[in-house]
């Protein structure tokens, strides 16, 4: 197994974490400051602070979300190529350029959140992760039994 690609897997876990401490360092004396007292709180849901509490404070807890949104796909991806032998080389170079895009996307986003830059951001990270899944897909074809390939491509 090609485990190369994994340091990248790990590397985003990690950096997801540290946008949770983000978010409750600056999200918790927000809550205070707005007089929210969260042992009286209940329920809720994503975006319900919004107003509540300065965007600024809320910008950080609003990448968390979207880390753990599209990066789930890139974690499935980095698995399989693992897997199937092919987590080494130029997939794990591309997996590296993934986790180094979100990171300047998280950056961004939880300090001056230019959107037109995050979006730049976020188109590439998801070329890469396109470019993974092609990779992936062509790894799984390329290993696949013959009569499965030959009815896959008689569709």
């Amino acid at each position: 197994m090609h485990t190369e690609i994994l340091s990248p897997v790990v590397a985003l876990i990690a950096w997801t974490l540290v946008m949770l401490v983000w978010t409750m360092a600056v999200r918790l004396p927000a809550l205070k400051k707005a007089g929210i007292d969260m042992s009286k709180a209940s329920g809720g849901h994503p975006g319900i602070l919004d107003g509540k509490i300065p965007d600024k404070a809320q910008w950080p807890a609003h990448n968390y979300i979207h880390l753990v949104e599209q990066p789930t796909l890139f974690y499935a991806v980095c698995f399989a190529l693992a897997l199937l032998g092919q987590g080494d080389g130029m997939n794990a170079t591309i997996a590296w350029i993934y986790v180094g895009l979100r990171v300047l996307h998280s950056l961004v986003q939880a300090t001056f959140n230019k959107i037109s830059i995050r979006f730049l951001l976020f188109v590439l990270s998801t070329l890469a992760l396109m470019a993974l899944t092609l990779h992936a897909g062509i790894a799984i074809l390329h290993d696949a039994p013959a009569p499965l390939v030959q009815n896959v491509a008689s569709r």
